[in-house]
């Protein structure tokens, strides 16, 4: 049997980082994950994937972003990445955010918030906002821990509740099923496809 393939991982965010521990967790013999940089989100990622790009000719890389306000996915890679991509580099672009990868499996999301699978959009990679969705999704919610966990607290600035993350990497681990996601999701598709068919230029070159 083949052995795993090395990778590194980058990622903005924690919910991003599990999302794609659970992608690359799928696959035979799969993938043996080294290190994980994830240091303050898109900023970060955007100065570093050169960098990225260039040490991925030792060991492979995956780098995951969200598409947010950007104009399409090859746009924002182009932009971030104008110089040749080393066949190495899985860079992979979540239309908008990672949270609509998380909605495209309607059906577990409607029964880990409690409520009913019609209130799930399909069109996941068509949100303007999957987060927000999100968010407004979990409002009704009858289990209150999740709620609490999700919805920001009445009168706090916070964008999300206080254990966002924590919450719905819960989720992900142990309910989110990606090949179900991705019947909704585009942009899941794609990536899915790339790991799959993933083949590392290797050895590394010679210096």
């Amino acid at each position: 049997m083949d052995a795993p393939i090395p990778v590194n991982l980058a990622v903005e965010d924690e919910l991003s980082e599990v999302v794609l521990r659970k992608l690359l967790a799928q696959f035979q013999p799969g993938f043996a994950i080294g290190h994980t940089y994830r240091r303050g989100g898109f900023g970060y990622l955007r100065k570093t994937v050169p960098g990225f790009n260039q040490a991925a000719r030792g060991t492979p890389f995956v780098v995951l972003t969200d598409l947010d306000r950007g104009q399409c996915a090859p746009a924002l890679m182009d932009q971030w990445l104008p110089q040749p991509r080393h066949a190495n580099l899985i860079f992979r672009v979540a239309v908008r955010a990672v949270e609509a990868w998380l909605l495209g499996h309607r059906g577990a999301l409607a029964s880990f918030l409690g409520i009913r699978e019609s209130l799930v959009p399909q069109d996941v990679d068509g949100l303007a906002d999957p987060k927000g969705t999100l968010i407004r999704l979990a409002g009704p919610s009858r289990y209150s821990r999740r709620r609490e966990a999700i919805v920001p607290r009445k009168g706090s600035t916070a964008r999300v509740g206080p254990d966002y993350n924590a919450c719905l990497s819960e989720f992900v681990t142990a309910h989110w099923d990606a090949g179900e996601a991705a019947r909704s999701s585009p942009s899941l598709e794609r990536a899915l496809r790339r790991l799959r068919d993933f083949r590392p230029a290797w050895p590394p070159p010679p210096e």
